[in-house]
């Protein structure tokens, strides 16, 4: 078991004063059954008026609204945070899931929706056979296959950090071999839900102490990933920028059907288009007890 304090702060700033619109903020590390939270706060300069809520997903959300003109904003949030996953988990597969291929239930199969749809084209079929290639036989171990598509990944997409906005479509990180984290994570999340597969995409901080993973700078950054959901283990999670299965080192955020939804900081502001200056974002995480 580890316990953590998290500093996630944003700073823009502006090179005159602007109208800041609203903007909403999805900081609140996200609870599960290997994490509790048991703090946190939210700042926000200049003083604003914030409301919470939870999206169609369960994320928390802030909304920040202001009311003064200002040449710079600031926001940090702090969190302490439980993580107790194992290096090495264990998932208790329901009997009928084992083998893959398998089918939902009903029930889930209908409340999973558009996450088991694929959200991009693949008119050649192209990215449909390259997931098909790692399915070694029909039956076939259903988290082996999970593993394998996982952990390809470092034979075919290098990682590469990149600064600009935007995601990559799966075709293009397919195409040019590589790709930042979150290039990485909707590349395995089309792959799986290729294949038949439930997936979501996760947003939030990578862990690494020992800085021997890749997808961040320094002990600290905003990561994405992926979580497929396996009928019995639930959604378990895969990040196949490190080739690796479970959640000992990510601190979720939020999660939903596409990277889009799971901006941890998203707003407008009024003024000229050469208004901003500079953007920032720093994470550090500082061991309380291990």
């Amino acid at each position: 078991m580890t316990t953590l304090s998290t500093c996630h702060v944003t700073t823009y700033r502006y090179l005159q004063p602007v109208l800041l619109g609203p903007h909403q903020m999805m900081l609140r590390p996200r609870e599960a059954r290997d994490l509790r939270l048991i703090s946190h706060d939210l700042t926000v300069s200049p003083e604003a008026e914030i409301t919470w809520a939870h999206d169609v997903a369960g994320n928390a959300v802030a909304t920040a609204r202001f009311s003064a003109p200002t040449r710079q904003l600031l926001i940090e949030s702090r969190a302490t945070v439980e993580l107790t996953a194992s290096a090495w988990p264990v998932f208790a597969i329901a009997a009928e899931a084992i083998n893959y291929p398998f089918f939902y239930s009903d029930d889930d199969l209908t409340d999973l929706g558009a996450l088991a749809t694929p959200q991009y084209a693949d008119l050649d079929g192209r990215l449909s056979r390259w997931a098909e290639g790692f399915v070694l036989g029909r039956p076939t171990d259903t988290l082996s296959l999970l593993r394998d598509i996982a952990t390809g990944f470092s034979t075919g997409i290098a990682y590469l950090s990149r600064e600009m906005q935007g995601t990559q479509t799966p075709l293009d990180t397919l195409s040019r071999g590589s790709g930042a984290c979150r290039d990485i994570a909707v590349l395995f999340a089309e792959a799986v839900r290729s294949l038949g597969f439930g997936a979501r995409i996760v947003s939030g901080y990578l862990y690494d102490p020992e800085r021997c993973l890749v997808g961040h700078e320094g002990t600290g950054s905003t990561h994405a990933w992926t979580e497929v959901f396996v009928p019995g283990a639930g959604w378990v999670a895969f990040d196949p920028t490190n080739q690796s299965v479970g959640s000992k080192n990510l601190i979720p955020l939020a999660v939903a059907r596409g990277i889009h939804q799971v901006v941890p900081v998203a707003g407008s502001f009024t003024g000229t288009g050469s208004a901003l200056g500079e953007m920032s974002v720093e994470v550090h995480h500082t061991v309380i007890d291990d």
